[in-house]
């Protein structure tokens, strides 16, 4: 965004941070909230605290102390972002495919050992295992509209093993490992309970791996697009002792449920690419 952008949109942009203030534990210097997130819409190419105080024009010490020190309720703002997504999805055009929610992680090289929550494990940034944290999210998207409504550390076990660790770490008691699956579904439930309603839900195949994860969207009766591994174990006909699941990549090959279809085109629309045609065939399973 240009400067002339970004001073355009200030007065809207200070209204909808007003909605925050509550959160903050010292409301008296919020307005360095505004600051701080106008410095991450800039064209600055370092996004850190010191140019972004420069370029408003603020004292660094005073822009380190406000994000080092000033404690807030992360819940509290969070619960707040998702009722007001709420009430903006309410107010967008129906289309054919709703709200959809995405289930997805963010990955983060990392040095050092005492970051919470860091280790050897797997990056997506860098597509490898490597030194990093894992965080869950929570999107939606509606037409043009996206948002990202919710976000978890994903704590290996390694550190909960180690609470004496998690407490230098300022990592509270009550927090555990839950395996990633889990916190996503603990991340719908949120979303609803403040009112967003999911038209259904997508996610890879780390998720779709987990078939209690499978089994709690069923359960909360949402529906689903999602990708399993190939090794996935599944059947076309209702399973009888005896009777064992085959591999997804076997099933789709030698099954007549899938060998007697013809392929199906798709074509794909892509904001930001040209789009894909994707040749497909489907069945229950």
């Amino acid at each position: 965004m240009t400067p002339e952008q970004i001073e355009a949109l200030s007065p809207a942009f200070a209204a909808y941070l007003e909605q925050f203030r509550c959160c903050c534990d010292y409301p008296q210097t919020f307005d360095l909230l505004q600051v701080y997130c106008r410095g991450l819409l800039s064209d600055l190419k370092r996004k850190t605290c010191e140019p972004v105080a420069l370029y408003a024009g603020v004292a660094v010490r005073t822009l380190q102390e406000f994000l080092r020190d000033h404690l807030w309720s992360f819940a509290q703002a969070r619960d707040r972002l998702q009722r007001h997504v709420a009430q903006e999805l309410q107010q967008l055009p129906a289309d054919d495919l709703g709200t959809v929610g995405l289930i997805d992680e963010t990955s983060v090289v990392k040095k050092g050992t005492c970051t919470p929550g860091v280790q050897r494990q797997w990056c997506g940034e860098v597509g490898k295992q490597e030194n990093c944290v894992v965080t869950v999210h929570l999107g939606v998207a509606h037409g043009p509209y996206q948002d990202l409504i919710d976000a978890d550390l994903f704590l290996p076990e390694s550190w909960d093993q180690d609470r004496q660790r998690c407490q230098q770490a300022g990592i509270p008691d009550e927090m555990h490992h839950r395996p990633k699956w889990q916190i996503a579904l603990e991340q719908v439930d949120r979303a609803q309970d403040n009112g967003i309603a999911l038209s259904w839900l997508t996610f890879d195949e780390d998720y779709g791996k987990a078939p209690a994860f499978l089994e709690g969207l069923d359960s909360r009766r949402l529906r689903f697009v999602g990708e399993v591994p190939k090794s996935f174990h599944c059947s076309v006909f209702r399973l009888r002792p005896g009777h064992p699941a085959s591999r997804a990549d076997h099933l789709v090959r030698h099954s007549p449920a899938f060998s007697r279809q013809s392929w199906r085109p798709f074509r794909l629309h892509h904001q930001t690419q040209a789009d894909t045609r994707w040749d497909v065939k489907a069945a229950q399973v």
